[in-house]
């Protein structure tokens, strides 16, 4: 394992290593960026080999950290492993209110091949410095740069670099870093090499730069209002490596900023003070009546359902005018046009039952133009004829058609008539005459 301090872009390694099994103390400044990496390489030593040589590195290993005797890490503290084959960092800014005080962090390393554990003790020794919080602070959000990305030494040193090449400050050194999706940011697409962003602070001891404050100006700011990006002439000296979103720069001196006190309460110690053994209360409870509570919670609502439900059939029962009351209001000449209506209903629906209807070509007897022989018709004589239309147009009477027969006794013959019918707007034929001797 390995912690680092950020100091101007230069890279001081503060941890003091030990035996294994042993406690590991870090010593990192009040108000300075601190990382620490959790090297997967340094915990595959208290597992067992892997029993295929040159897969030992393919151990999946994962970390959990906590406060010793706590849940979870100190507020200021941050872990971050994307899978369970690269390395864990813990990262943060201490304050000076944990000067002084030991911070003990339980390391507790799983090994999902064999199911092992391992555990470690980090000790943080939080140092006091004259010289910080410096007092401009800058804070950066970079679109295109993981936390994790931005966590590493040479990527950090080099974003220093950039803005000290901007600033020019005397004393420069990182503050905090942040990953976009702990300030509600969401999680990029899958597409496109998408980034979550990272959102870096920074400290210096000098007036922020001209360029720093372009962002500042009426034109800039109306730009960001409408979500374009800002003309900042120092732009490109970071464009080639950090995409900056200028309009989420932010620009504080502490030096001006109004302290907030309030009245804290004494949180203590956090733990409850020892009141004895609990009592349970006596097994010798007073008897109570519930007779009043179940004539409010039942009686009542049932009793007035019954009224409502009298009421309401007397209403529909009891208050019918009935047919003959009826019929006592309505006007006579009313009632005469109602009886009149019903009177021809009835009869046109027996008429209709009785009703004769020619028959239709296909039912009538088919006789032979040559030999006169009858041929039966299509349908039987009890063929369904409800299915008929009521009325016949009958047009065209004078197209007839006229059809010799020979007749099987000589040079006699019969002249059978046919007349063309149309049925519906149906043309059809029926036989009118026959057996006219020439």
């Amino acid at each position: 394992m390995a912690s680092v301090g950020v100091f101007a872009g230069l890279i001081v390694v503060v941890t003091i290593l030990s035996k294994s099994h042993a406690d590991r103390n870090v010593y990192p400044s009040a108000g300075v960026l601190f990382v620490h990496v959790l090297e997967r390489e340094y915990f595959k030593g208290e597992f067992p080999p892997y029993p295929k040589a040159g897969d030992s590195s393919n151990d999946p290993i994962t970390f959990n950290t906590n406060l010793k005797g706590y849940p979870d890490r100190p507020g200021w503290l941050r872990y971050i492993q994307r899978t369970s084959h690269s390395d864990g960092v813990l990262y943060g800014s201490p304050t000076a209110e944990h000067v002084g005080k030991p911070t003990i962090i339980e390391i507790t390393a799983y090994n999902k091949r064999t199911f092992e554990t391992a555990r470690h003790n980090l000790v943080i020794n939080i140092m006091s410095t004259e010289e910080f919080p410096l007092p401009y602070q800058a804070e950066f959000f970079i679109k295109n740069i993981n936390v994790e990305e931005m966590l590493a030494s040479e990527v950090l040193g080099d974003f220093l670099g950039a803005v000290k090449n901007v600033w020019q400050p005397e004393r420069l050194n990182a503050i905090n870093i942040t990953s976009a999706l702990d300030r509600g940011g969401r999680v990029p697409l899958p597409i496109n090499d998408l980034k979550e962003g990272v959102y870096v602070m920074v400290g210096a001891d000098v007036q922020f730069s001209s360029c720093l404050r372009e962002v500042e100006t009426p034109q800039n700011q109306l730009r960001c209002s409408q979500e374009m990006d800002p003309v900042i002439s120092c732009d490109k000296k970071f464009r080639a490596q950090f995409h900056i979103d200028w309009c989420k720069i932010s620009l504080v001196d502490i030096t001006k900023v109004v302290p907030v006190h309030s009245n804290r309460p004494d949180l203590g110690t956090g733990v409850l003070p020892d009141i004895g053994e609990y009592n349970p209360p006596s097994e010798s409870l007073k008897s109570r009546d519930y007779f009043a509570d179940f004539l409010i919670t039942l009686a009542v609502p049932s009793a007035v359902a019954l009224v409502l439900f009298i009421i309401l059939g007397y209403s529909l029962c009891c208050r019918r005018e009935g047919v003959e009351k009826r019929n006592m209001q309505t006007p006579d000449i009313q009632l005469v046009h109602h009886n009149s209506i019903q009177k021809s209903t009835k009869e046109l629906r027996s008429m209709s039952k009785n009703r004769e209807i020619s028959w239709p070509l296909s039912t009538l007897p088919v006789f032979h133009p040559v030999s006169g022989e009858v041929v039966p018709p299509i349908h039987p004589d009890n063929y369904e004829t409800t299915s008929m239309p009521l009325m016949q147009t009958q047009t065209n009477l004078q197209s007839q058609i006229q059809i010799p027969q020979q007749q099987s006794s000589g040079d006699n013959y019969c002249m059978s008539t046919f007349r063309r019918l149309e049925v519906n707007g149906i043309p059809e034929e029926r036989k009118v005459a026959e057996a006219l001797n020439l």
